[in-house]
Protein backbone atom coordinates (compact mmCIF):
# COMPACT_ATOMS: atom_id res chain seq x y z
CA UNK A 1 0.00 0.00 0.00
CA UNK A 2 1.83 2.90 -0.95
CA UNK A 3 1.20 6.55 1.09
CA UNK A 4 -1.63 8.04 -1.24
CA UNK A 5 -3.83 4.96 -0.80
CA UNK A 6 -2.67 4.84 2.87
CA UNK A 7 -3.69 8.17 3.31
CA UNK A 8 -7.29 7.93 1.72
CA UNK A 9 -7.61 4.39 4.02
CA UNK A 10 -6.99 6.75 7.34
CA UNK A 11 -9.59 9.58 5.92
CA UNK A 12 -12.50 6.94 5.39
CA UNK A 13 -11.92 5.51 8.88
CA UNK A 14 -12.14 9.03 10.02
CA UNK A 15 -15.14 10.01 8.38
CA UNK A 16 -16.88 6.68 9.19
CA UNK A 17 -15.75 7.26 13.06
CA UNK A 18 -17.54 10.68 12.61
CA UNK A 19 -21.43 9.34 10.84
CA UNK A 20 -20.92 6.90 13.90
CA UNK A 21 -20.46 9.49 16.63
CA UNK A 22 -22.93 11.79 14.82
CA UNK A 23 -25.87 9.06 14.85
CA UNK A 24 -24.95 8.53 18.69
CA UNK A 25 -25.38 11.97 19.50
CA UNK A 26 -28.84 12.25 17.82
CA UNK A 27 -30.14 8.96 19.54
CA UNK A 28 -28.65 10.27 22.75
CA UNK A 29 -29.90 13.51 22.45
CA UNK A 30 -33.77 11.85 21.76
CA UNK A 31 -33.48 9.92 24.64
CA UNK A 32 -32.87 12.39 26.73
CA UNK A 33 -35.53 14.89 25.34
CA UNK A 34 -38.64 12.40 24.73
CA UNK A 35 -37.19 9.25 26.17
CA UNK A 36 -38.87 7.01 23.72
CA UNK A 37 -36.48 4.87 24.18
CA UNK A 38 -37.30 0.75 23.29
CA UNK A 39 -37.51 -0.87 26.67
CA UNK A 40 -37.54 2.43 28.32
CA UNK A 41 -40.60 3.60 30.53
CA UNK A 42 -43.36 5.58 28.98
CA UNK A 43 -43.34 8.35 32.07
CA UNK A 44 -39.73 7.82 33.65
CA UNK A 45 -40.31 10.71 36.17
CA UNK A 46 -43.73 10.98 36.61
CA UNK A 47 -43.52 11.48 40.74
CA UNK A 48 -46.51 9.24 41.99
CA UNK A 49 -46.39 10.47 45.55
CA UNK A 50 -46.72 13.85 44.72
CA UNK A 51 -49.71 13.39 42.26
CA UNK A 52 -53.04 15.04 43.62
CA UNK A 53 -55.17 14.98 40.69
CA UNK A 54 -55.89 12.99 37.42
CA UNK A 55 -58.15 14.49 35.16
CA UNK A 56 -59.06 12.11 31.73
CA UNK A 57 -60.95 13.71 28.93
CA UNK A 58 -62.52 11.76 26.43
CA UNK A 59 -64.98 13.28 23.42
CA UNK A 60 -67.03 16.32 25.08
CA UNK A 61 -66.36 13.76 28.44
CA UNK A 62 -64.44 14.64 31.41
CA UNK A 63 -63.43 13.28 34.92
CA UNK A 64 -61.73 14.46 37.53
CA UNK A 65 -60.12 12.36 40.63
CA UNK A 66 -59.18 14.75 43.30
CA UNK A 67 -57.53 14.20 46.96
CA UNK A 68 -58.53 16.00 49.42
CA UNK A 69 -58.29 15.33 53.63
CA UNK A 70 -56.03 12.26 52.77
CA UNK A 71 -58.47 10.53 50.10
CA UNK A 72 -59.45 10.46 46.83
CA UNK A 73 -62.81 11.72 45.41
CA UNK A 74 -65.20 11.81 42.29
CA UNK A 75 -65.87 15.83 41.36
CA UNK A 76 -68.47 15.14 39.06
CA UNK A 77 -70.26 13.00 41.73
CA UNK A 78 -70.24 16.05 44.39
CA UNK A 79 -67.01 14.30 45.84
CA UNK A 80 -67.92 11.36 46.90
CA UNK A 81 -65.04 8.75 47.76
CA UNK A 82 -63.32 7.34 44.75
CA UNK A 83 -62.05 3.71 44.81
CA UNK A 84 -58.74 4.36 45.97
CA UNK A 85 -56.80 0.97 44.75
CA UNK A 86 -58.32 1.70 41.83
CA UNK A 87 -56.39 4.84 41.52
CA UNK A 88 -53.51 3.41 43.29
CA UNK A 89 -53.02 0.47 40.61
CA UNK A 90 -53.81 3.51 37.54
CA UNK A 91 -50.87 5.19 39.07
CA UNK A 92 -48.42 2.14 39.30
CA UNK A 93 -49.69 1.12 35.85
CA UNK A 94 -48.84 4.51 34.11
CA UNK A 95 -45.39 4.59 35.80
CA UNK A 96 -44.50 1.24 34.85
CA UNK A 97 -45.79 1.45 31.06
CA UNK A 98 -42.99 0.28 28.71
CA UNK A 99 -41.96 1.15 25.48
CA UNK A 100 -42.26 -1.66 22.68
CA UNK A 101 -42.38 0.46 19.58
CA UNK A 102 -41.70 4.06 18.86
CA UNK A 103 -42.12 6.11 15.46
CA UNK A 104 -41.97 9.89 14.55
CA UNK A 105 -44.32 10.60 12.93
CA UNK A 106 -45.81 14.63 11.29
CA UNK A 107 -48.75 16.19 12.82
CA UNK A 108 -50.54 15.56 9.99
CA UNK A 109 -50.30 11.48 10.82
CA UNK A 110 -51.83 11.94 14.35
CA UNK A 111 -55.78 11.57 13.25
CA UNK A 112 -54.28 8.16 12.08
CA UNK A 113 -53.18 7.00 15.38
CA UNK A 114 -56.31 8.69 16.88
CA UNK A 115 -54.07 10.95 18.56
CA UNK A 116 -55.72 13.98 18.08
CA UNK A 117 -56.86 16.45 20.69
CA UNK A 118 -59.73 15.13 22.95
CA UNK A 119 -62.92 16.52 21.37
CA UNK A 120 -66.08 15.40 19.15
CA UNK A 121 -64.03 13.67 16.47
CA UNK A 122 -64.18 10.41 15.62
CA UNK A 123 -60.26 9.99 15.38
CA UNK A 124 -59.48 11.89 18.70
CA UNK A 125 -57.65 10.49 21.68
CA UNK A 126 -57.84 10.15 25.40
CA UNK A 127 -56.24 12.78 27.15
CA UNK A 128 -54.93 11.94 31.36
CA UNK A 129 -53.22 14.54 32.80
CA UNK A 130 -51.46 13.70 36.36
CA UNK A 131 -51.81 16.83 38.73
CA UNK A 132 -50.14 18.26 41.85
CA UNK A 133 -52.36 19.69 44.39
CA UNK A 134 -51.87 22.91 43.10
CA UNK A 135 -52.66 22.26 39.53
CA UNK A 136 -49.57 21.74 37.87
CA UNK A 137 -49.16 19.31 35.44
CA UNK A 138 -46.99 16.85 35.95
CA UNK A 139 -47.35 14.80 32.80
CA UNK A 140 -49.82 13.69 30.65
CA UNK A 141 -50.27 11.50 27.93
CA UNK A 142 -52.49 11.00 24.98
CA UNK A 143 -54.33 7.51 24.30
CA UNK A 144 -54.63 6.34 20.78
CA UNK A 145 -56.23 3.70 18.72
CA UNK A 146 -55.49 0.15 20.21
CA UNK A 147 -53.15 -1.96 18.52
CA UNK A 148 -54.26 -4.88 17.37
CA UNK A 149 -52.43 -8.21 16.64
CA UNK A 150 -52.20 -10.10 13.61
CA UNK A 151 -53.09 -13.73 13.34
CA UNK A 152 -50.31 -15.82 12.50
CA UNK A 153 -51.78 -17.78 9.90
CA UNK A 154 -51.71 -21.21 11.02
CA UNK A 155 -55.37 -21.54 11.42
CA UNK A 156 -58.46 -20.29 9.74
CA UNK A 157 -60.01 -19.74 12.85
CA UNK A 158 -57.38 -17.27 14.58
CA UNK A 159 -58.77 -13.90 14.79
CA UNK A 160 -57.10 -10.36 15.41
CA UNK A 161 -56.99 -9.44 18.99
CA UNK A 162 -55.97 -6.03 20.92
CA UNK A 163 -52.18 -6.69 22.56
CA UNK A 164 -51.26 -3.04 22.97
CA UNK A 165 -52.29 1.06 22.47
CA UNK A 166 -50.44 3.61 20.70
CA UNK A 167 -49.77 6.55 23.05
CA UNK A 168 -48.26 10.06 23.02
CA UNK A 169 -46.11 11.14 26.04
CA UNK A 170 -46.17 14.67 27.26
CA UNK A 171 -48.42 16.07 24.10
CA UNK A 172 -44.93 15.28 22.07
CA UNK A 173 -46.23 15.11 18.88
CA UNK A 174 -43.24 13.86 17.01
CA UNK A 175 -43.69 10.54 18.62
CA UNK A 176 -45.85 7.94 18.77
CA UNK A 177 -45.35 5.21 20.94
CA UNK A 178 -46.87 1.55 21.52
CA UNK A 179 -46.82 0.05 24.84
CA UNK A 180 -48.54 -3.54 25.53
CA UNK A 181 -51.35 -2.54 27.94
CA UNK A 182 -54.64 -1.61 26.09
CA UNK A 183 -55.68 0.79 28.97
CA UNK A 184 -59.15 -0.06 28.43
CA UNK A 185 -60.19 1.03 31.77
CA UNK A 186 -59.15 4.53 31.73
CA UNK A 187 -62.10 6.30 30.94
CA UNK A 188 -64.22 9.46 31.68
CA UNK A 189 -67.44 7.34 33.82
CA UNK A 190 -67.31 9.09 36.98
CA UNK A 191 -69.47 5.63 38.19
CA UNK A 192 -66.73 3.54 37.42
CA UNK A 193 -64.46 5.11 39.62
CA UNK A 194 -66.78 5.09 43.32
CA UNK A 195 -65.85 3.37 45.84
CA UNK A 196 -68.42 0.72 46.17
CA UNK A 197 -67.65 -0.39 49.44
CA UNK A 198 -70.99 0.03 51.22
CA UNK A 199 -73.87 -0.73 54.27
CA UNK A 200 -72.81 -3.96 55.82
CA UNK A 201 -76.12 -5.00 58.03
CA UNK A 202 -75.26 -7.47 60.16
CA UNK A 203 -77.31 -9.42 62.33
CA UNK A 204 -80.80 -8.37 61.93
CA UNK A 205 -82.91 -8.56 64.93
CA UNK A 206 -86.48 -7.64 62.80
CA UNK A 207 -86.82 -6.60 58.67
CA UNK A 208 -89.89 -4.57 58.13
CA UNK A 209 -91.40 -3.33 54.54
CA UNK A 210 -93.78 -0.77 54.39
CA UNK A 211 -95.60 0.05 50.58
CA UNK A 212 -97.94 2.63 49.47
CA UNK A 213 -101.05 -0.21 49.58
CA UNK A 214 -100.91 -1.05 53.37
CA UNK A 215 -102.40 -4.31 52.93
CA UNK A 216 -98.76 -5.97 51.16
CA UNK A 217 -96.91 -4.66 54.38
CA UNK A 218 -95.13 -7.57 56.38
CA UNK A 219 -92.92 -7.55 59.41
CA UNK A 220 -90.46 -10.49 60.43
CA UNK A 221 -88.64 -10.59 63.78
CA UNK A 222 -86.49 -13.16 65.88
CA UNK A 223 -86.02 -13.17 69.67
CA UNK A 224 -81.73 -14.42 69.30
CA UNK A 225 -79.66 -15.04 66.39
CA UNK A 226 -80.62 -18.96 66.50
CA UNK A 227 -84.42 -18.63 67.08
CA UNK A 228 -86.81 -18.90 63.79
CA UNK A 229 -88.26 -16.03 61.73
CA UNK A 230 -91.77 -15.50 62.38
CA UNK A 231 -94.51 -13.20 61.06
CA UNK A 232 -95.67 -10.53 63.06
CA UNK A 233 -99.60 -10.06 63.73
CA UNK A 234 -99.49 -13.24 61.76
CA UNK A 235 -102.83 -13.42 60.59
CA UNK A 236 -105.15 -17.21 61.22
CA UNK A 237 -103.86 -19.18 58.13
CA UNK A 238 -100.65 -17.48 57.45
CA UNK A 239 -97.35 -20.04 56.86
CA UNK A 240 -94.34 -18.35 55.66
CA UNK A 241 -92.51 -20.30 53.20
CA UNK A 242 -89.02 -20.52 53.95
CA UNK A 243 -88.29 -20.65 50.44
CA UNK A 244 -88.91 -17.21 50.20
CA UNK A 245 -86.81 -15.55 52.42
CA UNK A 246 -83.45 -15.53 50.94
CA UNK A 247 -82.75 -12.18 50.39
CA UNK A 248 -85.63 -11.11 52.69
CA UNK A 249 -83.77 -11.45 56.35
CA UNK A 250 -80.44 -10.66 55.50
CA UNK A 251 -80.99 -7.09 53.55
CA UNK A 252 -78.13 -5.34 52.48
CA UNK A 253 -75.57 -7.60 54.16
CA UNK A 254 -73.39 -6.35 51.44
CA UNK A 255 -75.00 -4.78 48.78
CA UNK A 256 -73.30 -2.49 45.63
CA UNK A 257 -74.83 -0.04 43.92
CA UNK A 258 -74.48 1.28 40.05
CA UNK A 259 -74.18 5.04 40.48
CA UNK A 260 -74.75 7.90 42.98
CA UNK A 261 -75.88 11.68 42.89
CA UNK A 262 -75.46 13.95 46.07
CA UNK A 263 -78.65 14.67 48.45
CA UNK A 264 -81.46 12.78 49.26
CA UNK A 265 -83.73 12.94 46.74
CA UNK A 266 -87.55 12.89 47.23
CA UNK A 267 -88.92 9.62 46.44
CA UNK A 268 -92.72 9.65 45.46
CA UNK A 269 -94.74 6.28 46.60
CA UNK A 270 -91.48 4.80 47.84
CA UNK A 271 -91.33 1.57 49.74
CA UNK A 272 -89.69 1.77 53.39
CA UNK A 273 -87.50 -0.59 54.58
CA UNK A 274 -86.67 -0.88 58.23
CA UNK A 275 -83.97 -3.24 59.84
CA UNK A 276 -82.98 -3.27 63.27
CA UNK A 277 -79.97 -5.33 64.64
CA UNK A 278 -79.12 -7.15 67.76
CA UNK A 279 -75.73 -4.72 67.80
CA UNK A 280 -78.69 -1.77 68.49
CA UNK A 281 -78.34 -0.55 64.91
CA UNK A 282 -81.76 0.67 62.94
CA UNK A 283 -81.54 1.78 59.16
CA UNK A 284 -84.27 3.31 56.89
CA UNK A 285 -84.18 2.67 53.67
CA UNK A 286 -86.56 4.86 51.16
CA UNK A 287 -86.47 2.95 47.57
CA UNK A 288 -88.12 4.42 44.18
CA UNK A 289 -89.28 3.08 41.15
CA UNK A 290 -87.16 1.01 39.15
CA UNK A 291 -85.94 2.60 35.79
CA UNK A 292 -83.40 0.93 33.42
CA UNK A 293 -82.45 -1.68 35.80
CA UNK A 294 -81.66 0.38 38.61
CA UNK A 295 -84.22 1.44 41.61
CA UNK A 296 -83.27 4.85 43.53
CA UNK A 297 -82.73 4.61 47.09
CA UNK A 298 -81.96 7.05 50.46
CA UNK A 299 -80.75 5.56 53.54
CA UNK A 300 -80.72 6.79 57.26
CA UNK A 301 -78.70 4.69 60.20
CA UNK A 302 -79.14 5.66 63.75
CA UNK A 303 -78.11 3.54 66.49
CA UNK A 304 -79.13 3.10 70.53
CA UNK A 305 -75.57 1.66 72.01
CA UNK A 306 -75.22 0.44 75.14
CA UNK A 307 -73.04 3.51 77.48
CA UNK A 308 -72.08 1.05 80.49
CA UNK A 309 -70.64 -2.14 81.32
CA UNK A 310 -73.06 -5.09 82.59
CA UNK A 311 -72.12 -5.29 86.60
CA UNK A 312 -72.69 -8.24 89.17
CA UNK A 313 -72.79 -7.78 92.93
CA UNK A 314 -70.31 -10.99 93.06
CA UNK A 315 -68.05 -9.76 90.50
CA UNK A 316 -64.76 -10.43 91.48
CA UNK A 317 -62.56 -6.78 90.55
CA UNK A 318 -59.93 -8.92 87.80
CA UNK A 319 -63.33 -10.07 86.79
CA UNK A 320 -65.20 -6.31 85.85
CA UNK A 321 -62.09 -4.99 84.87
CA UNK A 322 -62.31 -7.31 82.36
CA UNK A 323 -65.98 -6.92 81.28
CA UNK A 324 -65.22 -3.44 81.36
CA UNK A 325 -62.35 -3.84 78.64
CA UNK A 326 -64.16 -6.17 76.60
CA UNK A 327 -67.13 -3.78 76.71
CA UNK A 328 -64.75 -0.55 76.05
CA UNK A 329 -63.26 -2.89 73.31
CA UNK A 330 -66.94 -3.45 71.54
CA UNK A 331 -68.68 -0.12 72.00
CA UNK A 332 -65.81 1.43 70.52
CA UNK A 333 -65.88 -1.16 67.42
CA UNK A 334 -69.91 0.26 67.47
CA UNK A 335 -69.08 3.56 67.78
CA UNK A 336 -66.75 3.30 64.69
CA UNK A 337 -69.46 1.44 62.44
CA UNK A 338 -71.84 4.18 63.33
CA UNK A 339 -69.88 6.82 61.95
CA UNK A 340 -68.89 4.71 59.00
CA UNK A 341 -72.61 3.62 57.65
CA UNK A 342 -73.86 7.37 58.86
CA UNK A 343 -71.44 8.60 56.06
CA UNK A 344 -73.73 6.82 53.31
CA UNK A 345 -76.93 9.19 54.11
CA UNK A 346 -77.30 12.50 52.48
CA UNK A 347 -77.03 10.62 49.58
CA UNK A 348 -78.89 9.30 46.61
CA UNK A 349 -77.95 5.56 45.37
CA UNK A 350 -78.92 3.32 42.32
CA UNK A 351 -79.36 0.16 43.33
CA UNK A 352 -79.07 -3.22 41.14
CA UNK A 353 -82.35 -4.67 40.79
CA UNK A 354 -80.91 -7.60 42.11
CA UNK A 355 -79.95 -6.31 45.41
CA UNK A 356 -83.56 -4.56 46.12
CA UNK A 357 -86.38 -6.76 44.25
CA UNK A 358 -85.99 -9.38 46.59
CA UNK A 359 -86.93 -7.22 49.52
CA UNK A 360 -89.84 -5.86 47.08
CA UNK A 361 -91.93 -8.79 48.00
CA UNK A 362 -95.43 -8.52 49.25
CA UNK A 363 -96.61 -10.12 52.17
CA UNK A 364 -98.75 -12.83 50.10
CA UNK A 365 -95.44 -13.28 48.04
CA UNK A 366 -94.17 -14.77 51.31
CA UNK A 367 -96.57 -17.15 52.13
CA UNK A 368 -97.25 -20.76 51.34
CA UNK A 369 -100.18 -21.11 49.36
CA UNK A 370 -102.49 -23.66 50.70
CA UNK A 371 -105.68 -24.28 49.23
CA UNK A 372 -108.90 -23.05 51.60
CA UNK A 373 -109.61 -26.15 53.41
CA UNK A 374 -112.22 -24.62 55.76
CA UNK A 375 -110.07 -24.41 58.90
CA UNK A 376 -107.65 -21.93 60.09
CA UNK A 377 -104.04 -23.43 60.29
CA UNK A 378 -101.77 -22.03 62.60
CA UNK A 379 -98.82 -19.52 61.93
CA UNK A 380 -95.76 -21.43 61.28
CA UNK A 381 -92.03 -20.13 62.35
CA UNK A 382 -88.95 -20.04 60.15
CA UNK A 383 -85.42 -20.07 60.17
Amino acid sequence: MNRKQFIGLLAAVALVGTAGWIVYQRGNNSWENTGQTIGGKLLPHLPVNSVAQIIIQSGTNELTLARRDNLWRVRERGDYPANFSQISDLLIKFADLKIVQSDEISPSQLGRFDLLPPGPATNSGTLVQFRDQTGTVLASVLLGKTHMKLPSGDSQFEEDWPDGRYVMADRNAKTVALVSDTLDNVQPRPADWLDKDFLHIEKPCAVAVQFANATNDWKLIRTSETNDWQLADARPGAKLDSSKLDGVTSPFNSPNFNDVSPGAATLTNATVLNVKTFDGFSYAAKIGSERDGSYPMTISVSADLPVAPPTGKNDKPEEQSKLSAEFEGRHKTLADKLVREKQFQNWTYQMPAYTVEPILKTRSQLMVETKNTGTNAPASAVK
